[in-house]
């Protein structure tokens, strides 16, 4: 499990610094690697960045429990 978590935090950094290079920039990296942003190899990353923020709503609760317990 802490393999998943590991991989989902990556793909959500990655996925984090794309939107701040498009906020910024206006440079979609993900769509300049993968031949456009309707590409279909652009859609599947999308799409699993997408899920690994999903999945990473369910450990939220435990970053806050690990905060509590260091200013206890």
């Amino acid at each position: 499990m802490r393999t998943l978590n590991t991989i989902a935090m990556i793909l959500l950094i990655v996925g984090g610094l794309n939107w701040l290079m498009v906020g910024l920039f206006q440079f979609d990296l993900v769509a300049s690697i993968f031949g456009g942003e309707d590409a279909i190899l652009s859609r599947i990353i999308y799409v699993v960045v997408g899920i690994c923020a999903l999945y990473a709503l369910t450990f939220i609760n435990s970053v806050g429990e690990r905060d509590l317990v260091k200013s206890e």
